[in-house]
């Protein structure tokens, strides 16, 4: 009850947040103080009942999000380890700053109530008898993993400082299995210098001051003079191990002792000298050693006479004379693990009364040398397996579908654009194969894996660089790490065009409806180049608006980004608030007159990929001597008027359709081409006639 020394009122306590989850969980809590072991743990009171606990996650871990950066949570735990209430108090999630709503979130962090702090959960899934599956939250699986993570990270952690639930794993390892075919000659002195053998020493002055501040303080005190006095010098060792206990004991003794032990059963040496029995007086009485006891695993081995054998004789070069040795048999029924670490508790009393006693337990803690073991290696389920790794592992496992299917389609992007040079001189073919992978970006790329790229991310991966880079930020989406990763290396190959002509879900959506339009007869605008050249600079003008306020406020430059109407459209599938949806059917609906309104003059992430684009490696389009001059034919095609009239192409604004490739090697339509084919015809270019090809410019 000391805690509550610094108590206060529960309407008192800030944040606001934090305080409503608490009285939403213990609506009679009415003092709330820090726990003085950890001042970040909350213990909540009515009155002097203890009802639970309270904390905030982002004081136990910081595991970033989508975003980059962590989320906050604050958590409620009764006395039991049990989940009574979560809620998140802030994110800088962009999907659910301005996207899903809030409500959303609350009703999936709803879902852990009831839970135990030490349970595995998983988002999605089936419940079995290991794990407990919650339901995700659509557009935002990412987000919702990472506050999973988030969540029963912290509950165990607490839950095991509150010691409400075990710590650690409950599955133990493979029992070790002792090297009994191997041994070296060792002396006293290299037996307790690689740590076979292990010393506690303990003096009247540290055991008089274990016993400070209770019932059994200054009884049996040491005089000044004596406190550094050696009350106990005790040492154990493993005698299983041929290099340990054929060295203490001798080769007849070892073999005798190992001939006595059943299967499972293990031999400790114990030696001691000073004025304290390890022994004492109790197993004469009662046939139990009430002085030692093993532990092991959180369990205890208490041994009887029956367990102990005398020691005597003993070989070691080297090794000092010992007042008192024993020993001690671990039997069966314990399951010990000679290669897991274990402590010889030693335990002192002080008599305080005619039937009262105080007691002091000091621990011997005892590793073997690996040189004397081997183990197998543990058998995991595959459950098991995945929950010991970091959560972006976790991630990419959940994901594999996803990102085996992404990276089938990426390699047939490469395959286009490879032998785009054969493709493009079979037309039909190739529009067939652009509109089908169109179809796939949208409805796989786009609406299934949610592998939309956003300006949002560029703008992250450029504060990184200044605050702080670690691959787990960006390796926590693996669609979009793959997808960032492809078009890094498509920049610098073929420049900008070709995720946005390609692999952009918002793009294929436009060019798939303004496709239908041209079917439908609908008519179509062209933009005057005039016009066209100077309005393209808008979207340069909004990638730095929003660098620049990204550089005051990333939230304010998270929301100024939806003049992308890619979240709308493609993350949430349109299932917004009307002003959002307008936004982006108004774009989609401009897109059927006039294609990709949006991707040439508005698009941020346009621009911020456009810059690069002049580091390309190689210039993959070809183009004729006559192409702008006389003739005009590709620049009157290109769709998103990329091909300026002098006839080169800016690949700043190219989308990479492919259809100036198409005419350039259709010798039916391409005028150069057609007068080359007809000359032939004509035997122009027979010996003697060297080859002439009149061009006339083609309205």
């Amino acid at each position: 009850m000391a805690g509550l020394a610094s108590a206060m009122p529960l309407e008192q306590y800030e944040p606001l947040a934090a305080r409503q989850v608490i009285q939403q969980a213990f609506p009679e809590v009415t003092d709330i103080a820090p726990r003085e072991s950890n001042r970040a743990i909350q213990e909540l009171r009515a009155g002097n009942e203890l009802l639970g606990y309270a904390y905030q996650s982002l004081d136990f871990v910081q595991t970033p999000a989508y975003s980059g950066k962590p989320v906050n949570a604050v958590v409620v735990l009764d006395t039991e380890g049990t989940i009574k209430a979560t809620k998140v108090i802030h994110h800088d999630e962009p999907i659910l700053l301005v996207g899903i709503p809030e409500s959303k979130l609350h009703i999936f962090t709803d879902q852990y109530t009831g839970l135990k702090a030490d349970q595995r959960v998983t988002v999605g899934g089936t419940s079995s008898d290991t794990k407990v599956a919650v339901d995700g939250l659509s557009g935002a699986t990412v987000t919702v993993m990472v506050i999973n993570e988030v969540l029963m990270r912290t509950a165990h952690r607490v839950g095991v400082e509150l010691g409400l639930v075990e710590g650690g794993s409950s599955k133990r390892p493979p029992v070790a299995e002792v090297a009994t075919d191997q041994f070296s000659e060792r002396n006293w002195e290299q037996l307790t210098g690689d740590g076979s053998i292990r010393r506690l020493l303990l003096t009247r002055g540290q055991v008089d001051d274990s016993f400070a501040g209770t019932a059994a303080e200054g009884i049996e005190a040491a005089a000044p003079g004596e406190r550094d006095d050696a009350l106990i010098d005790l040492y154990a060792g493993y005698l299983n191990a041929p290099t340990i206990g054929r060295n203490l004991l001798g080769e007849n003794q070892y073999q005798w002792l190992m001939g006595e032990l059943k299967d499972g059963e293990h031999a400790i040496a114990v030696m001691a000298n000073g004025e304290y029995s390890f022994k004492g007086s109790g197993y004469v009485r009662g046939g139990i050693f009430d002085r030692v006891q093993i532990r092991q695993f959180g369990d205890t081995f208490n041994f009887r006479d029956l367990d102990y054998f005398r020691l005597s004789d003993v070989y070691a070069a080297g090794m000092p004379d010992f007042s008192e040795m024993a020993i001690f048999i671990v039997r069966q029924q314990y399951n010990f693990d000679p290669g897991t670490d274990w402590a010889l508790e030693l335990t002192v009393k002080r008599q305080t009364g005619p039937l009262d006693s105080e007691f002091q337990v000091f621990p011997l803690t005892y590793s073997l040398p690996e040189q004397y073991y081997t183990r197998a290696e543990p058998v995991l389920t595959e459950e098991e397996m995945l929950a010991d790794q970091p959560l972006w592992v976790q991630v990419w496992y959940q994901r594999q579908f996803q990102v085996l299917v992404l990276g089938v389609g990426i390699g047939v992007l490469l395959f286009i654009l490879f032998f785009q040079d054969w493709l493009v001189q079979k037309p039909k073919m190739m529009r067939w194969i652009r509109h089908a992978f169109l179809t796939y970006t949208l409805f796989f790329i786009g609406w299934y894996a949610l592998g939309q790229l956003s300006i949002v991310n560029v703008l992250t991966f450029v504060h990184s660089l200044f605050s702080g880079f670690t691959w787990e930020t960006f390796l926590i989406d693996p669609v979009m790490f793959v997808l960032w990763a492809v078009v890094a290396g498509i920049v610098l190959l073929w420049g900008r065009a070709v995720y946005c002509g390609w692999l952009c879900p918002f793009g294929a959506l436009q060019e798939l409806v303004n496709e239908i339009a041209r079917k439908l007869k609908v008519p179509q605008y062209t933009v005057p180049f005039a016009w066209h050249e100077r309005l393209w600079a808008i979207k340069y003008i909004v990638l730095l608006v929003l660098f620049g306020v990204s550089l005051e406020s990333m939230a304010t430059a998270e929301r100024m980004a939806e003049v992308e109407p890619f979240k709308t459209a493609i993350t949430l599938h349109f299932d917004r608030t009307w002003p959002f949806v307008t936004y982006a059917v108004l774009l989609v609906v401009v897109n059927i007159f006039t294609r990709k309104v949006y991707c040439r003059y508005i698009c941020p992430l346009g621009a911020a990929l456009a810059l690069p684009t002049k580091l390309r490696v190689f210039d993959w389009l070809k183009r004729r001597k006559e192409c702008g001059n006389p003739c005009r034919l590709c620049d009157h095609e290109c769709e998103v008027q990329a091909i300026h009239p002098d006839g080169h192409i800016n690949y700043m604004e190219c989308h990479y359709c492919l259809d100036c490739q198409m005419t350039y090697f259709d010798d039916h339509k391409c005028p150069p081409l057609i007068v080359k084919r007809r000359g032939k015809r004509r035997g122009h270019n027979a010996p003697g006639h060297p080859e002439q090809i009149p061009v006339t410019q083609v309205s």
